[in-house]
């Protein structure tokens, strides 16, 4: 009688996956970025030219988390954590949102792109969990050392994303790697499934459109999150563990 293989799962979630709890979408009619360009509102160098701008974008957002809670897919994916970890297999959930809602559902979680409701001092690095100081043209100071304005504790486009080695490591172990809500287009975080791909993991991808990076290899799953992440983890869970 053969040894069943170890299951080890990496979940790569994107802005799909909340749109369903109300928070907005990067791309297309109403999205995040409409109006408001990248370079002028999530950059490092607009952060220097005008923080009053970048300030006042990010506090808006983080107000809004305030009205958001976590939704069904978010709530699938702390059932197949615990499903996986009750088989004694592996699992990685890494997320390119900055909303927290992963984070209030249960998961443990991989936030590449940094936690929006954290603030940073630049000075001593102090950060900051803080859903209270919220006025959009009110910069916040640092407690430990008086350094004002703290900024969100977010990556930048330019700057590095964080957890690379962890997300690496997971990435090493995979057998079954799932993609949700993410559009395919924004590195490294797009090149994780193909990563995962080329190392024999089973792959699965979830959004409402086809990403940039899906492969003919990828089992793709069309359709919002919050519909498709119940029906699929529950599968997933009688089939994999």
């Amino acid at each position: 009688m053969g040894t069943r293989r170890k299951i080890s799962i990496v979940v790569l979630t994107g802005a799909g996956v909340s749109a369903d709890s109300g928070l907005a979408t990067f791309r297309g009619a109403g999205g995040l970025w409409e109006g408001q360009r990248v370079e002028d509102v999530a950059t490092p160098a607009a952060w220097i030219r005008d923080p009053a701008r970048v300030w006042r974008f990010y506090q808006l957002r983080r107000a809004r988390l305030l009205e958001v809670r976590p939704n069904a897919a978010h709530e699938a994916l702390v059932r197949l954590e615990r499903a996986a970890s009750d088989a004694g297999g592996g699992f990685t959930l890494v997320t390119q949102n900055v909303d927290g809602l992963h984070q209030a559902a249960g998961s443990r979680v991989l936030a590449m792109h940094g936690d929006l409701r954290h603030l940073r001092c630049t000075r001593c690095e102090s950060v900051l969990l803080d859903l209270e100081r919220l006025d959009p043209a009110d910069f916040a100071t640092c407690a430990a050392c008086g350094h004002r304005p703290l900024r969100p504790d977010v990556v930048w486009f330019g700057e590095v994303p964080r957890h690379l080695d962890e997300i690496g490591r997971a990435l090493g172990r995979c057998t079954h790697f799932v993609s949700v809500g993410t559009s395919g287009v924004v590195y490294p975080a797009a090149g994780l499934l193909a990563a995962a791909r080329a190392r024999g993991a089973e792959t699965w991808v979830n959004s409402l459109d086809e990403p940039w990076n899906l492969d003919p290899a990828d089992r793709f799953l069309p359709g919002r999150a919050v519909d498709v992440l119940p029906r699929a983890v529950q599968a997933w869970i009688e089939e994999w563990l």
